[in-house]
């Protein structure tokens, strides 16, 4: 883990279950190609019951925020070390749930790419996360991740540091690789993958990103 000491900026630490509500917030505000999606769907929980909620509650442990040195979370990487197994608890715990806070898709407050009935669809079906992406890549790569930074937290590094602190940790557990998929819009993000280190698996497309990198 890496953090830096009070009154020396941003310290990243391991996720506490009071952050919960802090991390959700994170969720929202970039949930929209990196921009704020408060007020596109009829609920603002909605985004996060799919890409967030899911991940501090499962593995708590493969999730680290990152605290602005005045107590405020302002970015977060979640992680799960084998897409397979969350998959499966996420259908068995997570789905049943998840269709009884959103039985149907509510009216959006304004237009966006991503429709609530998308993602209200998404939000019931966890195959999506292993559906187009093969075999030896779920092999090689069985980890994926959710990394997301509040416009003040951007360009300071902290991306990378968390994408550091996860792969250490992911390491330490022998998991060879991760992966990740993204919203094809956010230019940004796809630069700063690049950046780091993540290459494009075979199944990755255009429409449908899927970048990869190992542990070490």
């Amino acid at each position: 883990m890496i953090t830096n000491r009070r009154g020396s900026g941003p310290t990243i630490r391991p996720y506490q279950p009071n952050d919960r509500d802090s991390v959700t917030d994170v969720c929202v505000r970039t949930a929209a190609g990196g921009q704020d999606a408060r007020g596109i769907y009829s609920d603002d929980l909605l985004m996060p019951d799919v890409y967030c909620l899911p991940y501090v509650t499962y593995a708590p442990d493969l999730a680290w925020v990152v605290d602005d040195d005045a107590g405020r979370v302002i970015g977060y990487v979640l992680g799960v070390a084998d897409t397979r197994a969350f998959v499966d608890w996420y259908a068995a715990e997570w789905t049943p749930g998840f269709r009884e806070r959103h039985p149907r898709p509510g009216p959006m407050g304004r237009a966006y790419r991503y429709s609530e009935e998308a993602l209200v669809r998404d939000g019931a079906d966890p195959e999506r996360m292993v559906r187009g992406i093969t075999a030896a890549e779920l092999d090689d790569y069985p980890a994926h991740l959710h990394i997301d930074l509040l416009p003040e937290g951007q360009r300071q590094g902290l991306g990378r540091r968390l994408l550091d602190t996860l792969r250490a940790a992911l390491a330490d557990r022998d998991v060879p690789g991760v992966h990740l998929g993204m919203d094809p819009a956010n230019t940004g993000a796809r630069a700063f993958y690049a950046a780091y280190g993540f290459r494009e698996l075979p199944s990755h497309r255009a429409d449908a990103p899927l970048l990869g990198i190992g542990t070490r």
